[in-house]
């Protein structure tokens, strides 16, 4: 039996999760998997429950499960809190609790899905982009961190605040490897995108990046600087293959890369640890309070986070292809969520485009 924790969060987590599990219920009842799932609160519920956004049980119950399926998390009612209470919070945690420091967002453009990009469609048409980003480094983790008061030279009192990036060697030596890693399977290609015209800490990637890439010489490596690299992405989407970069250059340009596919609510993520503890599987975009409990979210990007799952916890390639093919027959067929509609199509809820992607698992 593969137990599976299921963390439900905030606004639209009610509606995207409950779609993920009926289409694993599905492909659990075809492909004859035995999955168990066990639920913890996180980010604004927990708060909401424990008086934290990441309590100690959840992280026990995390510890001891074979995967993880994640919602969204976050609410503007949760702004005024205290940093370390707001459910933003309880990611950075778990992420770092249980050594989370590979995220994989796959950026494909669905054949179905062209017109809706905002790219013109030669431009969009086939790209398939792997980022991997390191998640438990750089300003997001570097110590020491704060904020404080100082004086001017003129003695005026200013706030002021600051904030580390950071890497070590190791750190971006694991990393390195699992994007080489990547490309074997795919174009292999890697782009390495820094700034190291102006980071030391860019400096070292490159330079750590170059030592890895000499373990796989059937990969080619390239470098570009970040600022190049959001152009690129706009420009000529198709000439990449394997993104790989730090935490914060990740988190930017992976909301950016997922425009091309129309909708946040159609990218998948997984971040996974060097096998000591569980991986964890999400959609990446928010918790959407503006537009919870409407059934008009997209649930897609859960529903492919959901097969992301599948394939690397559990190694259920058939049962991953399955919910693919089926979220591709569904586009094709012009059924659309608010959010990727385009002008010949027929815009369904979140429950009804949920029931037809189980209509379609074979």
């Amino acid at each position: 039996m593969k137990n599976i924790l299921i963390l439900m969060g905030d606004g639209v987590s009610n509606e995207i999760m409950p779609a993920a599990i009926e289409v694993l219920d599905a492909v659990k009842k075809i492909y004859k998997l035995d999955l168990n799932y066990n639920y913890a609160p996180i980010g604004g519920r927990a708060y909401e429950e424990a008086g934290v956004p990441l309590p100690d049980k959840t992280l026990e119950m995390a510890n001891s499960s074979d995967a993880i399926l994640l919602g969204a998390v976050g609410d503007v009612k949760y702004d005024s809190l205290a940093p370390e209470l707001r459910p933003e919070k309880a990611l950075l945690g778990i992420r770092k609790k249980l050594n989370l420091f590979a995220n994989l967002r796959p950026v494909k453009v669905f054949d179905e899905l062209v017109e809706s990009s905002p790219l013109k469609s030669d431009i969009a048409k086939d790209v398939d982009i792997m980022i991997v980003r390191e998640l438990t480094g750089d300003v997001y983790f570097g110590e020491p961190k704060g904020a404080g008061i100082k004086k001017t030279l003129d003695n005026r009192e200013i706030k002021y605040a600051f904030n580390n990036m950071i890497y070590d060697e190791d750190e971006i030596r694991r990393i390195a490897h699992v994007a080489f890693s990547a490309a074997r399977k795919r174009k292999q290609r890697v782009c390495c995108v820094d700034k190291a015209n102006v980071l030391d800490v860019s400096r070292l990637f490159r330079e750590i990046t170059k030592e890895v890439s000499k373990q796989y010489e059937d990969v080619e490596l390239s470098f570009m600087y970040v600022d190049n690299c959001a152009m690129q992405l706009i420009l000529n989407p198709r000439k990449f293959d394997v993104i790989l970069t730090g935490n914060i250059f990740g988190d930017i340009l992976s909301d950016e890369a997922s425009t091309i596919c129309s909708s946040l609510g159609m990218l998948p993520s997984a971040s996974l640890s060097d096998g000591s503890s569980p991986y964890m599987y999400e959609p990446i975009h928010g918790s959407a309070p503006d537009i919870a409990g409407k059934n008009c979210v997209n649930p897609i990007a859960t529903i492919l986070s959901a097969a992301m799952m599948l394939y690397y916890s559990f190694n259920e390639k058939s049962a991953h292809d399955s919910i693919y093919r089926a979220v591709k027959d569904v586009l094709k067929e012009g059924y659309r969520t608010k959010d990727i509609a385009q002008k010949k199509c027929t815009i369904v809820t979140t429950t009804k485009m949920t029931d037809l992607i189980i209509s379609k698992l074979k």
